[in-house]
Parts: structure tokens; C-alpha cells; sequence
């Protein structure tokens, strides 16, 4: 079975600006045209960020602690003492949300870059290598897939002892999600590794005596750099969502901690009657998934050349 050579999308770009005489144009200055002309993207970018300055600069707009209790005020709703309401014991909802979307958007930057580079190392090692190696490795990641996260995430989080009193929640949830988290992307990258392998300047490098790891670092992972893009996006998400998932059923972060599928876990039951308190985290979960998925289709279109969504990113010359 032959593999075909997967040319990469901003090359064909620059190839036709050569052959048409417009002015080449940069890789990076091509994908981030293509991506700043698609208004949904840039849209999901700009609430992107607003969320992570809310997350981060909130703490100094807060009048509350999140921990303090106004026994004047148990359960109102938004007011100019409180901008978001109180909960039924009298916490600023506001300061809660501050720090829920803050460990919310850390976990997923971190649980998504980290999955992100791990299957990148691991996918591109097993293209190289082929074989028998290939095949040990195929099978670990295999192995792993087919071990139920929910019931690991269900065991490091529960119970008394261990490393629960000595870690915080959300560390752990961020440890257990990161450990599952990289295998779908890493098939994937193996797939598109094996297709890279018979490229000349991987030969070249290998003819010419360069370490194993070296010609992955160097030549294999920068050349699934538009595929890393989306998976860094993916995954991100998929971290925000699994936390949200994992928490609301109160098998995630638990009390003292906050994030937004504690909040949102602990005001299903008076929505009726604090409405507030489900509404608003449930809100921001939705901004801050919808912003990512409108950033992950934006991203997908900047790398594809063959996408007249955004239009082209070529200059002519003068």
C-alpha cells in the first residue's frame, strides 16, 4: 500500500502567488489574513479573551470574597451590592464566578496543550520508527483507551486520604483528564507521521546521521503544525466540557473549590427558585465553548487553502 504525499496547504498558496507574480507572502502572515477576514473567528477570539480577562481582572472589581457570607443578603438576586446575586448561604456570585471561570479556563489550557504536545512526541515516534516499535507502542495507547477515565476520575477525586487532602481538586481532575486526553489526537498524528516519513528531507536527514528524536522535534512535529493548531483548540475544549460533565455529576471538583460545573451542578436543584445562580455560570460555559468551537472553524479555514470562506490572502504588487 502506498502512501501519498500530503502537500502542506500554505505552500500550494505561496506556489500560486510565485507562478501568478503577486508578492510572496509568509506562511504565518498568510494563515493569520485568512484567519483575521472570517469575523466568526475573530468574534470567538475577542469573547475568548474577554473571558480570560474576566476570569483574571475580576478579583479586583469584586466587592465580595467568594468564601464570605452576607447573612443580610442569603439568595437575592443581582443588585448593586451584589452584581450577580447571592446563593442560598449568602456568597457573592460574582466572586464565585470569577474564580469558577478562572480554574474552568486553566484546566483547559493546560489539559489541551498538554495532550496536544504528548500526542504529538508519541504519534510522530511511533511514524518514525515503524515496525515492531510501532506496533508496542500501538498497543499501549490501545490499552489505555479502553480504560473507563470516568471510573479513574471517580476514584482519585472521591474518598478521604490520600492525595485528595494533600492536592487540590482541580489539580487532580486536570492530572486525570490530561492521562486520557492525548490518545484520539496521537492515532491521528501516527497516521499523518507515516505520510511525512516519505518525504525527501526526512531522508536527507536520516541519511545524513541525525538522532531519531531530533528528526521528530524538528522536521515531523513542525510539519503537523496546522493539524496541532486544531487539536490544541479540540482539546481545550474538550477539557472545559469533560470538567463541566465530571463536576455537575460530583465526581469532578468538589467544595471548597469552585469552577463552573460546581456551580452549575449545585444550582440545578433551585433553579426554580435562584434562577440566577443557574443561568449565569451556564451562560459563561456556553460563551466560553461556543467562542472555542468558532475559533477551532476559523483555524480549520486558515490552513485549508482550498477554503473561499474568508477570501484570499495574497497582495498584489505595485
Amino acid at each position: 500500500m502506498t502512501t501519498m504525499n500530503v502537500p502542506d496547504p500554505v505552500e500550494i498558496d505561496i506556489e500560486k502567488s510565485m507562478e501568478t507574480g503577486d508578492e510572496v507572502i509568509s506562511k504565518t502572515r498568510i494563515i493569520v489574513r485568512r484567519f483575521m477576514r472570517n469575523k466568526t473567528a475573530v468574534a470567538g477570539l475577542v469573547i475568548f479573551i474577554l473571558l480570560c480577562l474576566f476570569s483574571t481582572a475580576g478579583v479586583f472589581l469584586q466587592k465580595w470574597d467568594k468564601t464570605t457570607l452576607d447573612v443580610f443578603n442569603i439568595g437575592t438576586g443581582p443588585s448593586a451590592d451584589h452584581w450577580f446575586g447571592t446563593t442560598q448561604s449568602g456568597r457573592d456570585l460574582f466572586a464565585q464566578m470569577v474564580e469558577g471561570l478562572r480554574t474552568s479556563i486553566l484546566i483547559g489550557l493546560i489539559v489541551g496543550a498538554g495532550a496536544t504536545l504528548i500526542a504529538a512526541i508519541y504519534g510522530c515516534t511511533m511514524a518514525y520508527f515503524g515496525g515492531r516499535t510501532m506496533r508496542i507502542m500501538l498497543f499501549i495507547l490501545e490499552t489505555l483507551i479502553m480504560v473507563p477515565s470516568i471510573l479513574i476520575v471517580a476514584i482519585v477525586t472521591s474518598g478521604g486520604g490520600g492525595l485528595k487532602d494533600n492536592i487540590p481538586g482541580w489539580v487532580l481532575l486536570t492530572i486525570v483528564l490530561l492521562v486520557f486526553g492525548w490518545m484520539a489526537a496521537a492515532r491521528l498524528i501516527r497516521s499523518l507521521g507515516q505520510s511525512l516519513m516519505t518525504r525527501e528531507f526526512v531522508k536527507a536527514a536520516q541519511f545524513m546521521g541525525v538522532p531519531p528524536l531530533k528528526i521528530v522535534w524538528r522536521h515531523l512535529v513542525p510539519n503537523i503544525g496546522s493539524l496541532l493548531v486544531l487539536e490544541l483548540t479540540r482539546g481545550v475544549t474538550f477539557a472545559i466540557l469533560s470538567e463541566v460533565a465530571f463536576s455537575f455529576i460530583g465526581i469532578g471538583i468538589k467544595d471548597p473549590d469552585v469552577s463552573l460545573g460546581v456551580l452549575i451542578g449545585q444550582s440545578t436543584a433551585q433553579i426554580s427558585s435562584y434562577p440566577w445562580m443557574f443561568w449565569f455560570p451556564l451562560i459563561a460555559m456556553f460563551f466560553l465553548t461556543g467562542s472555542l468551537s468558532m475559533m477551532n472553524d476559523g483555524l480549520r479555514d486558515a490552513f485549508d487553502p482550498n477554503s473561499t470562506s474568508v477570501g484570499q490572502a495574497k497582495k498584489k504588487k505595485k
